[in-house]
């Protein structure tokens, strides 16, 4: 039986066929690893999620009802597993402190000029706390409320881990432009002959 599309591959994991099941997992799992490198710290964090990610989509497929896309059914499945690994790992949040007063002039990061790959770099090197509501509130686009929810915190909390995520990324990418920079007139400099 040949799964070509979107359509017979579920048909075909619904009734536990192998075959459907390793179609689904190479049609979706490069856009799905892609999710659980920005949530995990390093590549193999990332790996961990997405095959726990995928025994879940697996066992719950049957329960799959057609309302909405499959993608998106995969995509809220793989989120919860990276919460639910963050969890595990640190049996509760390092989240910093709530008496900290929120940074009102913090503006929004400029991140149009990186590339996805330079973003996604920057992205892991967060704090597990600051990277999991930056991705949830920032790249899925929940409310600061549904993240409380998700989180079992406080909504000041994921608040302030948004902020204090888009400060330390913007510290990150500070850093990495005037690296870049002195990079720069290092080789202007040694073409010149100055070195």
């Amino acid at each position: 039986m040949s799964f070509n599309t979107e359509e017979k591959l579920l048909r075909g994991c619904k009734s536990g066929n192998a075959k459907a099941q390793e179609g689904l997992y190479h049609h979706f799992s490069p856009t799905m690893f892609g999710i659980c490198l920005r949530y995990g710290s390093d590549y193999h964090t990332a790996e961990d999620i997405l095959q726990d990610g995928f025994v879940k989509v697996f066992k719950n497929i049957p329960n799959f009802k057609n309302e909405g896309s499959l993608e998106g059914w995969i995509r809220r499945i793989i989120v919860n597993t990276a919460i639910e690994y963050y969890r595990k790992k640190t049996r509760s949040f390092r989240f910093s402190p709530l008496d900290v007063v929120l940074d009102k002039s913090i503006e929004d990061i400029q991140l149009i000029n990186l590339e996805r790959d330079e973003l996604l770099s920057l992205i892991q090197q967060l704090p597990d706390g600051y990277r999991l509501v930056f991705n949830l509130y920032v790249i899925e686009g929940f409310s600061h409320q549904e993240i409380a929810e998700k989180l079992q915190v406080n909504l000041g909390t994921s608040k302030s881990q948004l902020a204090r995520a888009k400060k330390y990324l913007r510290k990150l990418i500070i850093a990495q432009r005037a690296s870049e920079e002195q990079s720069l007139q290092h080789a202007r400099s040694y073409s010149l002959g100055y070195v």
